[in-house]
């Protein structure tokens, strides 16, 4: 068997990394016992939150949430109520803000940004009201620190506004700690440059949960003072893994796309990934195969190759992904391992022409993964 298919069409095609020439079944049948196990743990973690030897940045024990974020339910991180909440930000946005600012890095910006590029796409912005349905022409900012840009989004904000009276634009403010350098500086000139053009700006904050005492971040305090409205960044949600979360679910919300149904696919696919079969678990299957092509095979680089301009940046927050779930200096015994798979972006077929020769005719160090929509 060389292809796993879903009920729900999801298909993933292995023929070229499972087989005789690639890695073995006799590969797989010797792992299984190690798999198992981290099978096993995985299944544990979705029950309690806990994944043994799991350390926050500041090297104290967290807990893994993530996995619940596809079920809408009462005391779940995505309850009926955080989602309403999102759905009604989006209907009194709808036709009344013009122009909404996205302020986030890192995980608080690639997961969103892959939902804006299905959803929208690259022309979005010029598009005229009525075609964008009554929601706002979108911009990413603060994911990087660069005055030209910034300075470019101004200009454009300013001149759009003389095409209509009462121009808003909405500032949504993406940071954990809420003191992240790059959206929040980004932030403070947007909003001085609207002040100073007599521009309305309103602000959306997109913050830690906690509320009041020393773990109220600088942003969750601003934003209560000031009245802005406040989503959050939960606890127990990696930055890589919080597009299911209020803030990719925020991007969704705010540009029309159908956070419910994103939430209902993801949960399949959960349910998918709790199936010991291997080869009924596309997740397990994938890191199984990967795993042991790096370390038996030497494919240590990951090529990830989608056919469409406006999945790209699914390439970009796989980056992410992969790099900071993976790249480790020591293993869980405290042994210097140094381990590691490097991620590289690419998009066919801009990248059959710039990168493929390399792939096919130099070091043969590499899995190559393309991805279709039907």
């Amino acid at each position: 068997m060389t292809q796993l298919k879903l009920r729900s069409g999801f298909t993933f095609d292995v023929t070229n990394l499972y087989g005789p020439n690639a890695v073995t079944e006799e590969e797989v049948k010797a792992f299984e016992p190690v798999y198992t196990k981290a099978h096993e743990a995985v299944m544990n973690m979705r029950k309690t939150g806990i994944m043994p030897g799991h350390l926050s940045k500041d090297g104290e024990p967290e807990e893994v949430l993530f996995p619940q974020l596809p079920y809408i339910e009462d005391g779940n991180i995505n309850s009926p109520e955080r989602i309403f909440a999102l759905e009604e930000l989006a209907r009194t946005t709808r036709n009344r803000v013009d122009a909404v600012v996205f302020l986030g890095i890192g995980g608080s910006y690639l997961g969103g940004k892959v939902l804006f590029d299905v959803q929208c796409g690259e022309f979005w912005n010029l598009k005229s009201t009525e075609e964008r349905k009554g929601f706002p022409k979108a911009f990413f900012a603060g994911n990087n620190v660069d005055s030209h840009k910034m300075t470019g989004l101004i200009r454009f904000l300013k001149a759009d506004s003389h095409t209509k009276p009462n121009y808003t634009v909405m500032a949504v403010v993406i940071s954990k700690s809420g003191s992240t350098i790059e959206p929040m500086s980004n932030y403070m000139v947007l909003k001085q440059a609207m002040d100073d053009a007599g521009i309305a700006l309103e602000t959306v904050a997109v913050t830690d949960p906690h509320d009041g005492g020393e773990k109220e971040t600088l942003l969750h305090g601003l934003a209560k003072k000031s009245g802005w409205p406040i989503f959050y960044v939960p606890d127990g949600v990696g930055g890589r893994f919080s597009v299911f979360s209020e803030v990719g679910l925020i991007v969704g919300a705010l540009t029309g796309f159908d956070i419910r149904q994103f939430l209902d696919g993801a949960r399949d696919m959960d349910h998918a990934c709790q199936n010991p079969d291997i080869w009924q678990n596309p997740a397990l299957l994938n890191s199984v195969l990967k795993f042991l092509a790096g370390k038996n095979h030497g494919r240590g680089l990951e090529v990830l190759m989608p056919y469409a301009d406006n999945l790209k940046s699914l390439s970009e927050w796989y980056i992410q992904l992969l790099a900071e779930s993976l790249g480790k200096r020591l293993d869980k015994q405290g042994n210097v391992v140094n381990y590691g798979r490097t991620p590289i972006v690419a998009v066919g077929t801009t990248d059959m022409h710039a990168q493929t020769q390399e792939h096919q005719e130099g070091p043969q160090d590499k899995v190559v993964q393309f991805v279709s929509i039907e």
